[in-house]
């Protein structure tokens, strides 16, 4: 019995840390559709999109019950798809065109803290030590590996980020609640992504999309399904699949890997060298994760 629970939490820690990972690539993607004129919320419109269209075909070959929901339930799914997605999303790019990219990720990354003291909240998830020094780790990292030295930072700018974050965090929470309400976490994707695209949708240029991707040929569409799959329908999938193996508030913190991953592909893909305190930042964010999966022996 012991073994198989040691298998399960290897297995959820995997999927939170691939999904960190995969999110993390989010910007060769948008750096891509952004040199072809797209604006940051219709890249978010793309990707969203994607996952609404490939989440029911799934579904209804993987799990044809998933599409099942109590009426009662939606606000759930309102809170995953609207206030965490689409808010999340608005409010983060909102927040890069008033302040530099670096100063929007520190505010983000405000959200593992955020979801461990919600967590605490309302699942009684306790905060010890071993908690509370991942938050503090991957918190440190994530404000190194964004240097935000210099940048300005106006009130609003401030609010959005922090409002980016609160966004960020509450997925973890909301989907906590459909997972303890008996909800596969297919069905949390499915519906999320659903209302997701329409909250976003009054945000996003349709006919520049359009345009975009028709001038591009087969491949413009091939790498904003490529987006979709790598950066919505796989990591939500995993992280999703791996929340319901562990605590909300442990799951948030691994996923601060994000950063670190994204700061390495900037290095691969556009020669973005980090520097020695960058660097310093990733090793706390990976410290931060090592403490939250080793368990200590007591002697």
């Amino acid at each position: 019995m012991e073994k198989s629970s040691k298998q399960n939490d290897t297995a959820s820690t995997l999927l939170v840390l691939g999904a960190a990972v995969l999110w993390g690539s989010m910007g060769i993607f948008v750096r891509h559709f952004n040199r072809l004129g797209l604006g940051a919320m219709d890249v978010v419109l793309i990707r969203v999109a994607v996952a609404a269209v490939l989440f029911p075909a799934v579904v209804a070959v993987l799990r044809p019950a998933s599409f099942r929901v109590r009426p009662g339930d939606l606000w759930i799914f309102a809170g995953t798809g609207l206030v965490s997605i689409a808010m999340f999303s608005f409010c983060y790019f909102k927040t890069i065109a008033l302040t530099s990219m670096s100063v929007a990720a520190v505010l983000l990354y405000t959200a593992p803290v955020m979801v461990v003291l919600m967590s605490a909240l309302f699942f009684r998830e306790r905060i010890t030590l071993s908690r509370g020094l991942a938050c503090l780790l991957a918190f440190g990292g994530c404000i190194l590996v964004g240097s935000p030295t210099g940048a300005s930072l106006s009130s609003t700018a401030l609010i959005t980020g922090l409002l980016a974050a609160f966004g960020y965090a509450l997925y973890s929470i909301f989907s906590r609640i459909a997972l303890n309400r008996g909800y596969h976490p297919f069905t949390i994707l499915l519906y999320t992504f659903w209302i997701a695209l329409l909250g976003v949708m009054p945000f996003a240029d349709l006919p520049g999309i359009a345009g975009v991707l028709a001038a591009q040929g087969w491949q413009g569409w091939a790498v904003g399904l490529l987006m979709g799959l790598l950066t919505a329908v796989l990591p939500y999938a995993f992280y999703t699949r791996g929340l319901a193996g562990m605590e909300a508030g442990r799951a948030s913190v691994m996923a601060s890997l994000e950063p670190v991953t994204a700061a390495a592909l900037g290095a691969a893909v556009f020669h973005e060298i980090p520097s020695g305190t960058e660097l310093f930042g990733m090793v706390l964010v990976l410290a931060g994760v090592v403490v939250l999966h080793v368990r200590f022996k007591k002697v």
